[in-house]
């Protein structure tokens, strides 16, 4: 479909628009919902699966219409994040009554780490370390015949 206005029967001129559904605009409550959501260390999928929700990509498409929501989820996200490491830290606190609860604590703990890891791997992945002790010799082959 050509960018170029047309001529409307008028005389006027109209831009073309692709067809489909108008834009909308991203409704209000369900965003403050979203990221109060998230805010509490919870997942988007989560929030998506719940009654009365929209899907995923919906959500995605909100955020790329709307350049201020994505900033205020992705802060949302980041102090989830948060909120997820300090549950890390009060579940590893609790005193377990038996092995059973310590390997469910230890799998509690575990799960959060990976996911935190995956989430923003440059804060919480693994922390790349490279230590070089040697000397570094180099041997350099020209091809050109020594005299």
């Amino acid at each position: 479909m050509p960018s170029d206005p047309k001529s409307l029967p008028d005389g006027s001129k109209s831009s073309a628009r692709k067809p489909g559904r108008p834009p909308t605009p991203v409704p209000q409550q369900l965003a403050e919902e979203a990221i109060a959501w998230l805010e509490q260390g919870k997942t988007l999928a989560e929030w998506c699966r719940l009654p009365g929700k929209v899907e995923r990509s919906t959500v995605h498409r909100w955020m790329d219409k709307d350049e201020q929501f994505a900033q205020r989820l992705a802060r949302a996200r980041d102090k989830g994040m948060e909120v997820m490491l300090e549950q890390c830290g009060q579940l590893a606190d609790i005193q377990p009554v038996d092995n059973v609860e310590v390997q469910w604590r230890k799998l509690q703990i575990e799960t959060r780490l990976k996911l935190l890891a995956i989430y923003n791997p440059k804060k919480y992945g693994p922390k790349a370390q490279v230590d070089h002790g040697g000397g570094i010799s180099i041997n350099v082959t020209t091809g050109v015949p020594q005299q």
